[in-house]
């Protein structure tokens, strides 16, 4: 299958080899407001990664209502390689492996081996459920119960793969991101 974002640097390394970044996931409910905040966090200087299962719809790989388990993959493969390109110091991803390999548990799908611990920081910025402002669009078909359930489950997978949510709170975007950078350890600590 080809990926959707490239592999820089040759051959994939093993993790002991990496250079020293912090990769930090953005994850959540389906229309709690992530895209947004990576959009803030981008426009503060911070080294981002947009959602794998957009950016495998716009490449026609595969799509989730026609082709589940192929999306499962094609997510996995283009955040797997999203990860090993990452090399700013701080890079935060839209979604990631994790939600890939979660995702592909929830239906079943055959996936490549890989072991979620370890791949990105223990701390991760989770998006609640809001429905205030959920929608649907041409990439996002499923309802809201379909986005609680997907939050729920990786609110219960997550913590047993060892990585620590951090529940973003519902507030101004601005408030948001400096929430996320506080608790990231980037910026003095800020209340909600």
């Amino acid at each position: 299958m080809s990926r959707v974002a490239p592999v820089t640097g040759g051959k994939p390394r093993d993790r002991a080899h990496r250079p020293l970044v912090r990769r930090v996931v953005l994850t959540g409910a389906s229309g709690g407001g992530k895209s947004t905040l990576l959009a803030a966090l981008a426009g503060r200087g911070i080294a981002t990664v947009a959602e794998p299962g957009r950016r495998v719809i716009a490449a026609g790989l595969a799509t989730p209502w026609d082709d589940p388990g192929g999306f499962a993959r094609a997510c996995v493969e283009t955040a797997l390689a999203d990860l090993e390109g990452a090399t700013a110091p701080v890079a935060v991803f839209d979604r990631s492996a994790l939600d890939a390999l979660a995702h592909g548990a929830r239906i079943g799908a055959a996936l490549p081996a890989v072991d979620p611990r370890g791949l990105y920081d223990t701390d991760v910025l989770f998006a609640p459920l809001w429905p205030e402002i959920f929608a649907t669009d041409a990439d996002r078909r499923h309802d809201l119960a379909a986005a609680a359930a997907e939050a729920d489950d990786l609110a219960r997978r997550l913590p047993t793969w060892g990585y620590r949510l951090h529940v973003l709170p519902k507030v101004t975007v601005a408030a948001r991101a400096d929430w996320a950078l506080a608790r990231l350890g980037l910026t003095e600590e800020v209340a909600p």
